[in-house]
């Protein structure tokens, strides 16, 4: 033993270096340190496609607010001047009954909008709820609720709505209605299969061992864990709730005159498509950006959650 000290002693110090932290190292690590959702951000921010649908969307909502409140004229308005060519005075020409087509664009923004959204949000609501419990509880009543979700699915979604739309009066709440009465499916489907991966996670089980009921479970672990598809789901379904409210607005089945949405005055315009063009081309464009802004924003959240493109 102590000749081991002795040639330890032996040893020169000058052999040794004392190695300290390595800043560059440390700093690296320090910058992948963010959070999930920064990091989503960031990739996000990246895509060039995604952040010009955020700001075509942006544009699109600020005009649709503002525009008929400012507006010198109002969208139910017969001005004399039929069927008038776009000008300086009418940016978008006017209607056969002399109405300004600019304003009525915007007016008819807010419809589509409007219901573009409040479908989707009524979607989000019923298929959270739907798949959640569905996937939280398993068994026989996971068997049957979605039995009922493949029931309502085999129906044609086009044919439940015309339908319903046929019974009903026209207007703002039965189009709503029809479009969710079967849209909340895929939701539903898509949580439902979150839930299923989520819920043999260790957190779920101790809160479930700790006495967690399934409201607790669902609105502070299953929800929060599964926003990421959630969002993209939600992002995806209005621009097809806006297409369809649209399509049945062209076939008549929409809000009735004189309001105004993109549908109608795309069906009306289509009656002088040759006369004058203008009357359908810039409803149509406009539902064209803005499917085409929801659905570059869908993929560009899709792009920014998906875990196998993380760096």
């Amino acid at each position: 033993m102590s000749q081991n000290n002795l040639q330890l002693d032996k040893i020169s110090k000058d052999k040794f270096k004392i190695v300290g932290s390595r800043h560059d190292e440390s700093e690296k690590l320090a910058a992948k340190s963010v959070s999930f959702w920064k990091e989503v951000i960031l990739r996000f921010s990246q895509n060039k496609l995604a952040i010009f649908g955020i700001i075509a969307l942006i544009i699109v909502t600020l005009l649709a607010i503002f525009v008929p409140v400012f507006s010198p004229y109002s969208y139910r308005e017969q001005l004399g001047l039929y069927n008038a060519a776009p000008s300086a005075a009418h940016w978008f020409g006017t209607d056969d009954l002399g109405r300004d087509i600019f304003v009525r664009v915007w007016q008819g923004a807010r419809i589509s909008l409007f219901i573009g959204i409040t479908a989707a949000v009524i979607d989000l609501i019923i298929g959270v709820f739907w798949g959640s419990i569905s996937g939280l509880a398993g068994g026989r009543l996971d068997n049957i609720m979605m039995r009922i979700a493949d029931i309502l699915s085999a129906v044609p979604y086009l044919l439940v709505v015309i339908i319903l739309l046929v019974v009903l009066e026209p207007g703002l709440l039965p189009m709503i209605i029809a479009l969710s009465i079967t849209g909340w499916v895929n939701m539903a489907r898509i949580v439902r299969g979150e839930v299923l991966s989520i819920k043999n996670q260790e957190y779920v089980l101790a809160a479930r061992t700790l006495g967690a009921n399934t409201g607790h479970l669902i609105m502070r672990h299953i929800v929060p864990n599964a926003l990421g598809a959630i969002l993209v789901t939600m992002t995806l379904t209005i621009p097809s709730a806006i297409f369809t409210e649209s399509f049945l607005s062209y076939l008549g089945l929409g809000v009735p005159a004189p309001t105004a949405s993109w549908g109608t005055m795309a069906s009306e315009g289509n009656k002088a498509l040759t006369s004058a063009p203008w009357r359908l081309f810039f409803p149509a464009f406009f539902i064209s950006l803005t499917i085409f802004a929801f659905n570059a924003v869908g993929d560009g959240l899709r792009d920014a959650l998906d875990p196998k493109l993380r760096k």
